[in-house]
């Protein structure tokens, strides 16, 4: 029995070489990524006991998502195989002032067909103790919709904690339809993380400050209070970045505690981007490992931080920094010092 199990789709990750443009490419790097597989491959990197739930088509193309999942430790034996298509993404990667894109081609894939009866959740669930979904599952069909409210009723009758990571994604869905799924999931959820734009567009909660990179530290505390009030939430976390360029940010991790009022803050990290995306993924994660090892609040947001961070330097969705690497930049300050 795994201790977490996530809930998502993985897809094919295709990527023009370097830097080059869709426009320009005649070839494409293959690597495989989605926002719950991310979290569950950095999860078991880091040592803990995870099961992905998705479903795959019968051929090479299934079989190989599930080996890319298996090479990293994560278990596959909850994976349904099914009719259908592996989901693809493309990935444009920015540098400086030219931002990365992503082009999304899903449709019909294989997660977004399952029917929501396909999953035994009882079984599923039985003995986890945390269950992780984003908002991109919800969106791709409307049987994944219901799945993942399934999903979480089970979780919330068999006592599993549950976290969500808001990923509005506006490619998949409108931010109203987004607004009212995810009110109604939210309803179950423990743990939210989150970004400001992805807030205000979906539930139009807004901090109203004129300077984004300087909004006051009360401000969150209000925003953390209203989620707790409307949906439940107990700890919000948000990703502190500030965009230099595509490949500069700094980063940091604000950690809300609503039970006890207590906002926490990382240290901020300075970046040189190799890969921005997994990053939040890789945040999500070591929050994830933080409240299963009982850290407190300041320890949680310290590792999560530094989890994005250490993505950061990382080709691909996935992430492959264990625990003691993470231990080890965060005792170094960041310093990026040749370990001998």
């Amino acid at each position: 029995m795994a201790d977490v199990i996530c809930f998502g789709e993985l897809m094919m990750r295709l990527t023009p070489p370097g830097y080059a443009r869709f426009l320009q490419a005649s070839s494409f790097e293959l690597e495989w990524g989605g926002a719950e597989a991310n979290v569950a491959v950095a999860l078991a990197q880091l040592g803990i006991s995870v099961d992905m739930v998705t479903a795959f088509p019968e051929g090479d193309l299934g079989q190989a998502a599930i080996n890319a999942l298996r090479s990293y430790g994560v278990g596959v034996g909850k994976i349904l195989r099914r009719e259908g298509r592996v989901g693809i993404y493309f990935h444009e990667k920015g540098a400086s002032q030219r931002p990365s894109r992503v082009i999304y081609d899903r449709k019909g894939s294989s997660a977004a067909l399952a029917d929501p009866s396909e999953y035994d959740w009882e079984e599923i669930l039985r003995g986890a103790r945390r269950f992780h979904f984003t908002g991109i599952t919800p969106a791709i069909s409307s049987s994944a919709a219901q799945a993942t409210e399934d999903a979480l009723k089970t979780a919330k009758q068999l006592g599993v904690k549950v976290s969500c990571d808001l990923n509005f994604r506006k490619n998949l869905w409108d931010a109203e339809t987004a607004g009212k799924t995810m009110s109604r999931l939210l309803r179950y959820t423990d743990v939210l993380a989150c970004g400001l734009d992805d807030l205000a567009a979906m539930f139009g909660i807004k901090t109203d400050a004129p300077d984004r990179d300087n909004i006051p530290e009360g401000k969150y505390i209000r925003i953390g209070a209203e989620l707790k009030e409307r949906f439940g939430i107990s700890t919000t976390v948000f990703s502190m970045r500030k965009s230099i360029s595509s490949s500069e940010n700094d980063y940091a991790v604000r950690l809300y505690d609503a039970e006890t009022g207590e906002i926490c803050d990382s240290a901020e990290y300075h970046i040189t981007i190799v890969d921005r995306i997994g990053g939040g993924d890789a945040a999500a994660a070591g929050v994830i490992y933080g409240m299963l090892k009982g850290y407190s609040p300041q320890k949680t947001a310290e590792f999560a931080a530094a989890c994005a961070a250490f993505k950061h330097s990382v080709e691909g969705d996935f992430t492959s920094a264990s625990k003691a690497e993470i231990d080890a930049l965060i005792e170094s300050g960041g310093s990026g010092r040749v370990s001998r």
